[in-house]
């Protein structure tokens, strides 16, 4: 062991009293939290040998880290019960779960993950203090295991009996003391691997991390986190018994939460000009309606559907009021339509594009579903754990919900919070938290009775909605409401048939690509920026939109100007007016002809326009942002 050459105490001492000098006066103070964090490079930046042994040996040198700092500031007159980290560790030592082995173990690896579960709190003895009853004797004992408590086996000759619970000559027993003995606040969280650092046709790798002190209830279901860790083994126990097969399980260290939105996604300064050169094209619009799902052939209304989610790509401004209250900017949409309209497909490629989107069937979902759910016994030691749904899963991301007029009688309770305030208030099983669900909707719902009515004079799309079996008040939740009907129109039909011909022909067969006897048509697109269609139609490669979205959202926050706020207002109060005099005229029993003007629909045509404008990377949305999004509001209305 390379530790063995010098002394980590005295090493640790220089180092705190000389570098870290200010957070220890803090930490006298008692104006921060009791602890003291020190950055990797600054450690190397003092010793880099020593802090290569933090690397390899984290247990034993951080220990000492640890009690070097509690003697400091015994020293200062304070007794403090402090611990020392070590967090933004180098991009070498940065692991993924699915290949974290044998050699990582008992060392100091860094992993970014998503929180998927956390566990309620319990305190764990990690020092524990026993008496003889023989003689009073005191001893201590590290408890290093949080499955097994650890008791003398003998009291110490030197300051005790020597007795022993089997000795027939000196027998004695040892009483724990709870009260002088130190404990520390524990609780497990799972944290599972990226979906965008999951290969292709694989199943994310999930670990299991324990949590202590101050650290606890500091990381939420659906957060994203540099996890600062230690891998350590366990037996695996079958019948009793332990086995040599071993399951790895992770101490946290020390964590940096992952605040920028899209940080995963890696743009070069090549890139960058790219995007500012596209976005400043007059076809912008008509270049995101064709990049949207390329194979889907667009007649009639699918052109507005896919102008609607390439707006819901890029989404308005979340904003925070003086007081505290919040708007929302993600834009949520609903799918209404007849059996074989690509509603499914749409879902599927918006989840794929979209950073940070997932996919799921509100009648296929278990567990957590769409919101959250208490697990019991999710980490083996039979407390509950709180595990994320779908939707704090895709915080600041997209949520696809197929066949969501059969989501659970649960998730309909929660889905208006969720969908408005963007928040899941969970009480279950003893833990109480409240979860982010910062993310656009796109769902897609169904006919209870398999298919829609036929169109009729009187016919709105609230009829439609209501055909669904959805309660009328989530209805309001969506800025867009679109009914795609399967209608027979020759021409229309007669493009779309071979549209789908050319599609399967050009397609590749998967056999052969698995069997590398062709090549995969999907490789080699991410240095590219534009790709044809089967019809020869431009549009954007599926990287780099996902890139250039990721650029707009993290740099682009515009703001209404005076016109873009007038055309606005000028709407809204016109259909109110409007709205209220049909109203007034109808009798009861009467179908509303739309679906009522309310403020949440102006609200909608806010984040409409700011998503235009974002989408041309203007800080200051105007008239013309205004005009494509009253086109798009006024054409699923009627």
């Amino acid at each position: 062991m390379t530790m063995a050459t010098h002394d980590s105490s005295a090493r640790w001492h220089t180092f705190l009293t000389e570098a870290k000098d200010d957070d220890i006066v803090m930490l006298l103070s008692k104006q921060s939290p009791p602890y003291v964090e020190v950055p990797f490079h600054e450690l190397q930046g003092w010793d880099p040998e020593f802090a290569e042994d933090v690397l390899e040996h984290p247990r034993q040198i951080l220990d000492r880290g640890t009690q070097t700092l509690i003697e400091i500031c015994r020293e200062r007159g304070e007794q403090i019960d402090a611990v020392l980290r070590v967090g933004e560790l180098p991009r070498d030592s940065r692991r993924s779960l699915r290949n974290i082995g044998t050699a990582d173990i008992e060392r100091l690896r860094s992993v970014e993950a998503i929180v998927t579960k956390m566990s309620d709190l319990k305190p764990r003895l990690h020092m524990a203090v026993f008496t003889c009853e023989a003689c009073g004797n005191t001893i201590e004992i590290n408890q290093k295991n949080e499955r097994e408590l650890i008791e003398p086996l003998r009291c110490p000759p030197d300051s005790g009996c020597g007795g022993s619970k089997n000795s027939k000559e000196n027998p004695t027993r040892f009483n724990l003391v709870v009260n002088i003995s130190r404990m520390v606040n524990n609780q497990w969280i799972e944290i599972q691997e990226l979906p965008e650092n999951v290969p292709s046709g694989a199943q994310p790798t999930r670990g299991s991390v324990l949590v202590e002190g101050d650290q606890v209830n500091r990381h939420l279901p659906g957060e994203r986190i540099v996890a600062n860790l230690m891998p350590v083994v366990r037996s695996e126990v079958r019948s009793r018994k332990k086995t040599p097969m071993f399951d790895i399980i992770y101490h946290l260290i020390s964590s940096e939460h992952e605040n920028t939105p899209f940080n995963e996604i890696k743009i070069s300064e090549e890139e960058r000009d790219d995007i500012i050169e596209i976005s400043q094209r007059e076809d912008l619009m008509r270049l995101m309606q064709q990049s949207i799902a390329p194979s889907i052939f667009a007649t009639g209304v699918m052109h507005y559907v896919k102008r609607s989610l390439a707006l819901q790509l890029f989404g308005g401004v979340r904003r925070v009021n003086p007081d505290r209250t919040r708007l929302r900017g993600d834009i949520h949409i609903l799918l209404m339509g007849d059996p074989g309209v690509a509603k499914s497909q749409l879902l599927d490629y918006m989840s794929k594009l979209s950073p940070r989107g997932k996919l799921a069937s509100g009648g296929g979902v278990s567990g957590a579903g769409l919101t959250a759910a208490a697990v019991r016994d999710a980490f083996g030691d039979g407390r509950f754990a709180l595990e994320a749904g779908i939707l704090p899963l895709s915080d600041r991301g997209l949520a696809a919900i197929d066949e969501f007029d059969k989501i659970s009688d649960d998730d309909r309770r929660t889905m208006h919070p969720a969908m408005e305030q963007q928040q899941i208030h969970v009480a279950k099983g003893g833990i109480t938290a409240t979860l982010p669900a910062r993310c656009a909707i796109l769902a897609a719902a169904n006919p209870k009775d398999g298919r829609f009515s036929k169109r009729g004079h009187n016919q709105s799309v609230m009829h439609s909605y209501n055909e669904t079996g959805l309660p009328p008040p989530l209805a309001s939740r969506f800025d867009i409401i679109w009914m795609i009907r399967d209608e027979i129109r020759v021409e229309d039909d007669e493009r779309i048939a071979r549209h789908m011909l050319k599609t399967r022909t050009k397609g590749v067969s998967e056999s052969k690509v698995e069997e590398s006897l062709e090549l995969n048509p999907t490789e080699g697109q991410e240095d590219q920026i534009f790709a044809t269609g089967v019809d020869d139609v431009e549009h954007l490669t599926l990287e780099f939109l996902r890139k250039f979205i990721a650029y707009a959202k993290r740099n682009i926050h515009p703001d209404l100007n005076k016109d873009a706020t007038a055309k606005l207002l000028g709407y809204y109060t016109e259909e109110r007016q409007s709205f209220h005099k049909e109203d007034s005229g109808r009798q009861m029993g009467d179908e509303a002809q739309v679906i009522p003007i309310t403020p949440r629909a102006l609200e909608a045509l806010i984040r409409l326009t700011e998503a235009h404008a974002r989408m041309h990377l203007r800080e200051i949305a105007t008239a013309d942002d205004a005009d494509v999004a009253l086109a798009v509001f006024r054409h699923w209305r009627e």
